[in-house]
């Protein structure tokens, strides 16, 4: 069980790094608020079917509803618009390497409300896994491939960075003990993605200006927004809440942080442009560290 769940956890980062090169157009064309809307009313609408289908719902822990409403709006609507408001100032990598930061925020949190204990073998895999993704991404980058580029302040972009890492390790921590209690990974799932749907209809009520998007959605940009937000809100969520229920939360949270290494070959392929050696050294860095983790 342990090697499934550490599987799924590296299956998100896949599936993450993958969306995060995806969502950089639409996070760039329609803002963070309306990216957020679009992706979570259709990715809440999938998985409530497929919930539905599965005969999910009676899993589910009613008892621990304090949990969902925290996963929700921390986990799911302050996460994301940070996410995105993050990736449209300093582009996917950079945001990624942010919100990496959520394996040792969750370690901590874990440790501190759930009483888990983490080896020291595991605390060094976790380490170097997190030293390769920094330089994977730091020297991960080539201004030839249009993804580097920072707007705006770096201060301001690395806080919503860290504040998106922040608001997911409280949310996958508070959800744990609803999926101990027997609710499936996928059900919690649609529960938060759906809470968190209902959050964000309910701020859009309020017609402010901020909440608008820069450009109107054509159809061909609606549906390159869907998909990222599928991939990730659908499949990696699920994928790594199904880790978090089997294995320690910062472990979990630390191996589904590997995007951003997964994203080199990924963005070499898509640009053409080769990363740097520095960024290669630190995918495996972050190999190593995986080794250490699940040995």
């Amino acid at each position: 069980m342990p090697i499934l769940a550490a599987s799924a956890a590296l299956g998100a980062s896949c599936c993450w790094a993958a969306g995060a090169l995806l969502a950089h157009k639409p996070a760039t064309l329609l803002g963070p608020f309306a990216l957020t809307r679009m992706q979570l009313a259709w990715s809440a609408a999938l998985l409530i079917v497929v919930v539905s289908l599965m005969g999910g719902w009676q899993s589910v822990a009613w008892d621990q509803w304090p949990a969902f409403v925290i996963a929700s709006v921390l986990g799911v609507v302050v996460a994301n618009i940070s996410m995105f408001a993050c990736m449209r100032r300093g582009g996917p990598r950079r945001s990624q390497l942010l919100l990496s930061m959520n394996g040792p925020m969750a370690a901590l949190l874990g440790f501190l409300m759930l009483g888990e204990v983490i080896s020291g073998q595991k605390l060094l895999g976790c380490a170097i896994a997190l030293t390769g993704t920094a330089l994977a991404i730091l020297y991960g980058g080539n201004k030839q491939d249009g993804l580097e580029h920072v707007r705006g302040s770096m201060a301001i972009m690395v806080g919503l960075g860290l504040l998106a890492a922040l608001s997911n390790a409280i949310g996958l921590v508070f959800l744990k003990p609803a999926m101990l209690a027997g609710t499936d990974p996928l059900a919690a799932n649609a529960l938060r993605t759906a809470g968190g749907t209902l959050v964000i209809m309910i701020i859009a009520l309020w017609n402010a200006p901020m909440f608008a998007a820069p450009e109107k959605p054509g159809l061909g940009l609606t549906i390159h927004a869907i998909i990222p937000g599928v991939l990730g809100h659908v499949v990696a969520v699920s994928l790594l809440l199904y880790a978090v229920r089997w294995i320690d939360t910062g472990v979990a949270v630390v191996l589904g942080s590997a995007a951003p290494v997964i994203m080199l070959p990924m963005i070499w392929a898509l640009t053409g442009v080769r990363p740097r050696l520095l960024a290669w050294l630190g995918a495996l860095l972050a190999v190593c560290g995986t080794a250490l983790i699940l040995l």
